[in-house]
């Protein structure tokens, strides 16, 4: 690319002028509201859904267009549709638990490896290998419409020290599950995974000292993280296949209904419905993760919080929809039942979302292990109900050693 050519102006076309391979800057609907979307449109298909979606005109860079003659990759579409008007997938029969839950468990161990390697390379300012991370959330998608579970359990057993690890890793799980359970498109959740699992990329970016401060950020410090939504964009600018789903993922996980969130302030519909989920799945996580710096919170707890924060700060028909996706207990959840045996939520229960399938493993009042045993709460013959949910430290567990033995091995 020639001098001249590399500082030509930025350009604003129609709907009608756009074509595969423009780098787009921004989009602007029929309501005149203009919304900054970054990244590559890669062929037709991405074209005739933006016009779906009322764009009607677009700011591009002249100086990013990119030939797409060999872009496999197809654009995800972006769909306006409400949850109740999206064509729902046909139902499959899952495959049982322990069918998936070896596949899901190597699974989950190659994903947190490949964020170890993703986070070291933009450390060390290489490129990002898209294609190989698209091909590991990509299984994951495939896992979970095998059976949700299997990852989902994973998801809930987690370490201090790879917070940012599993962080990222665990939303992208969470994020499939939700879209998933809306009926969005299958190749669309691709992408939301995909962007789910990249959310954070800029944080690696951030001083560590702030990254894991234990008590509350300054003002100056809170700025400075802040800077992980612009980091992470301009790190994956350039690949064109990055769709503008991912882009406006990564630009929206931390707005707010209300404009209270960053970097953009924005408000209202002027968030998109995937940045609307994936604020909801990233704070929730974030919620009931252990942190270096923070307690966990359980899940009904971080339920309770996004209620009481809708619709100030979060869509609330979406949180309410989170909620029944996850159910009262999800999946990998360790609760105690009024007997004093402890368990983990194996299974939930749809018509009965109070009594789910779980799998005990110890007797606090005999302060030992019992064999292992999966209950369905709802029969008769169980008297037994769920007191509480309580944290492996209250009893001193090695709950990822029990999750190996009733799961895996």
């Amino acid at each position: 690319m020639n001098d001249k050519a590399s500082t030509l102006p930025l350009e604003t076309i129609t709907i009608d002028q756009l074509t595969p391979g423009m780098y787009v800057v921004s989009i602007t609907d029929r309501s005149n509201i203009k919304i900054k979307s970054e990244g590559y449109v890669s062929c037709q298909e991405s074209i005739t859904q933006l016009k779906k979606a009322k764009i009607i005109s677009l700011i591009i860079d002249p100086n990013r267009k990119k030939q797409t003659i060999q872009i496999e990759r197809v654009v995800a579409e972006i769909k306006v549709s409400k949850p109740e008007q999206v064509k729902k997938q046909k139902a499959k029969i899952e495959v049982p638990l322990e069918n998936e839950i070896k596949k899901a468990n190597k699974l989950y161990k190659n994903a947190k490896e490949l964020q170890g390697t993703l986070l070291n390379a933009v450390k060390l300012d290489k490129a990002l290998n898209t294609n190989e991370i698209s091909t590991t959330t990509n299984a994951m998608v495939d896992s979970i419409y095998r059976n949700q579970d299997a990852l989902t359990c994973l998801s809930r057993i987690q370490t201090k020290d790879s917070y940012l690890l599993e962080h990222s890793l665990n939303v992208s799980i969470l994020m499939t599950v939700f879209a998933k359970h809306l009926g969005i498109d299958k190749r669309i959740i691709q992408e939301l995974t995909l962007g789910a699992f990249l959310h954070d990329i800029g944080k690696v970016l951030v001083p560590v000292e702030i990254l894991n401060k234990k008590g509350k950020l300054t003002t100056k410090e809170h700025k400075v993280m802040q800077t992980h939504v612009k980091l992470g964009l301009k790190m994956l600018e350039d690949s064109p296949d990055i769709s503008h789903i991912v882009m406006r993922m990564l630009s929206e996980h931390h707005e707010r209904l209300d404009g209270s969130g960053y970097p953009n302030k924005l408000k209202g519909d002027e968030i998109s419905k995937y940045g609307r989920m994936i604020a909801i799945v990233d704070s929730y996580d974030a919620m009931t993760c252990e942190r270096p710096y923070k307690a966990s919170m359980h899940p009904i707890a971080a339920f309770k919080a996004l209620i009481a924060e809708s619709p100030t700060y979060y869509d609330e028909e979406l949180v309410e929809k989170f909620v029944q996706c996850l159910g009262v207990y999800p999946v990998g959840t360790l609760v105690k039942l009024n007997s004093g045996k402890l368990g983990l939520i194996s299974k939930l229960n749809a018509r009965k979302p109070l009594h789910p399938y779980v799998k005990i493993f110890y007797n606090t009042r005999l302060n030992q292990a019992i064999p292992i045993e999966e209950v369905n709460l709802s029969k008769c013959k169980y008297k037994d109900q769920i007191d509480c949910c309580i944290k492996p430290e209250e009893f001193n567990l090695n709950l990822l050693g029990f999750f190996k033995t009733a799961f895996i091995d």
